[in-house]
C-alpha cells in the first residue's frame, strides 16, 4: 500500500509493509491519582479487505508482539486493546481481530515526569487477506506530552477499549452490557462453560474467552440454542473447555471474558467454580 506522510510532530513516520503500514502517535500528559502518564498509540492502517489480529487471535492467527525496551525515560508501557470482531479464518474456524484501521492505545509512564520521554516500539504483526503475511515496524517518537492533531483519534480508540466490570454488575444504561453469570457444567463427557450476557433487546453481541496464560487455546464461545426465549435482553453463550495446557485443570482457573456490541464493550475476570 502507499505510505502516507506524518501530519505533524506528534506522529512518527509511517513504516509500510505489503498491504499495511504502522506508526506511533502521541498525545497529552494525563494526571492520574497514582502517577502521571503520557497518552500514545500504535496506529495500523490496512488495505481494504485485509485484517490483523487481537491479543488473542482465536482459532488461528498470530497476535501482535510489542517491545518497548529501547525507550528512553520510560518506566512502563501498558498496551490497551480496542474491542475486536470475529471473522472467518478461511479454514472452517474463526479468528478475532480488526477488519479496518486500528489504533492500539498506549499508557506511557515516564521515569522522570519533568524530563522528555522517547518511545521506541518494535512491532510484529500479521496482515491477512486470502493469505497471511508477517509484518514488522521499528518505530520511534519523542513524546511532547501536549494535545496535538492525533489527540481525538487516541481518545476515540480509548473509548472503544472494553471497560472492566464485575460479574453480575448492572449495565448502567439501556445501551450497556453486563455478564450476569458464568457456570462450569460437568454433567457431560466434555466440560462446558455457560455465560449469560445481558444486552439491550435486539442488539447484536459477541463474546470472547481467554485463559490465564498464552498457552491456553480456548474455543470461541457460540450462542447457546438452549437459552430461554422468554427472557428479553438475555443471551446465553457456551464453549467446551478445550485447549488447556497439558496437566492443567479448569476448576479455579481465571478466565477473561470480553463482550462486544456496536455501542459498548466490557471485560470481566472470573474464576471457574
Amino acid at each position: 500500500m502507499g505510505v502516507p506522510t506524518a501530519k505533524a510532530q506528534d506522529a512518527s513516520a509511517w513504516q509500510g509493509e505489503l498491504h499495511a503500514a504502522a506508526r506511533l502517535i502521541g498525545g497529552a500528559t494525563q494526571n492520574a491519582s497514582e502517577a502521571k502518564w503520557l497518552r500514545a498509540g500504535i496506529e495500523i492502517r490496512l488495505d481494504r479487505g485485509w485484517k490483523t489480529y487481537w491479543r488473542y487471535p482465536g482459532d488461528s492467527g498470530t497476535p501482535p508482539s510489542l517491545d518497548f525496551s529501547g525507550s528512553e525515560n520510560v518506566s512502563a508501557v501498558t498496551a490497551l486493546w480496542p474491542a475486536p470482531e470475529r471473522f472467518s479464518d478461511g479454514a472452517g474456524g474463526y479468528s478475532i481481530g480488526y477488519l479496518h484501521n486500528v489504533v492500539l492505545p498506549l499508557r506511557v509512564v515516564p521515569k522522570n515526569a519533568a524530563k522528555p520521554s522517547s518511545l521506541h516500539a518494535k512491532l510484529g504483526y500479521a496482515v491477512c487477506g486470502s493469505l497471511c503475511i508477517p509484518a514488522e515496524a521499528d518505530l520511534n517518537l519523542k513524546l511532547s506530552g501536549k494535545a496535538g492533531t492525533e489527540e481525538p483519534e487516541l481518545i476515540a480508540a480509548e473509548a472503544r477499549v472494553p471497560r472492566r466490570v464485575r460479574v453480575g454488575a448492572d449495565p448502567g444504561s439501556r445501551e450497556g452490557l453486563a455478564i450476569r453469570s458464568v457456570h462450569r457444567q460437568t454433567e457431560s463427557a466434555h466440560e462446558r462453560v455457560v455465560v449469560e450476557v445481558a444486552v439491550p433487546e435486539g442488539a447484536p453481541v459477541d463474546l470472547f474467552a481467554e485463559g490465564p496464560t498464552s498457552d491456553w487455546a480456548l474455543p470461541l464461545p457460540e450462542p447457546d440454542k438452549s437459552a430461554p426465549n422468554n427472557v428479553p435482553g438475555l443471551r446465553r453463550f457456551s464453549f467446551v473447555l478445550d485447549g488447556l495446557p497439558p496437566g492443567v485443570r479448569a476448576q479455579g482457573a481465571k478466565l477473561t471474558l470480553t463482550a462486544v456490541s456496536p455501542t459498548d464493550a466490557i471485560e470481566v475476570e472470573v474464576h471457574l467454580d
